[in-house]
């Protein structure tokens, strides 16, 4: 006879990796910014910026924006280059990520 699941256990597993794959995202996120330079503007200029990014419907400012971003990692720019920032890249990107928004195009 199998042994029956124990689901609470299962429940408390995946929100443990849940709340895992959120803190390494935030944190991921804030050495994105700390390496674009970005940790200089205020809050409120950043949450702007990313605000219009967000809003950017113009498919040739987000593909430029894009080609920045990898020209940024591939250049080896960035300030601070420890193990955990060059794994920013390697973090899969989310339908309507904001993306660099340097690159002369501006945003809208």
């Amino acid at each position: 006879m199998r042994k029956p699941r124990d689901f609470d256990t299962e429940l408390k597993a995946l929100e443990d990796k849940a709340r895992e794959l959120k803190t390494r995202k935030v944190q991921q996120l804030g050495e994105l910014v700390i390496a674009t330079g970005a940790d200089q503007l205020s809050s409120d200029e950043l949450a702007g910026a990313l605000v219009a990014i967000t809003e950017t419907k113009d498919t040739a400012k987000r593909e430029a924006w894009a080609k920045r971003g990898v020209m940024f990692f591939e250049s080896g720019s960035r300030r601070t280059a420890s193990a955990s920032e060059r794994n920013v890249r390697s973090a899969p990107a989310q339908p309507g990520s904001a993306q660099s928004p340097a690159g002369g195009t501006g945003s809208q």
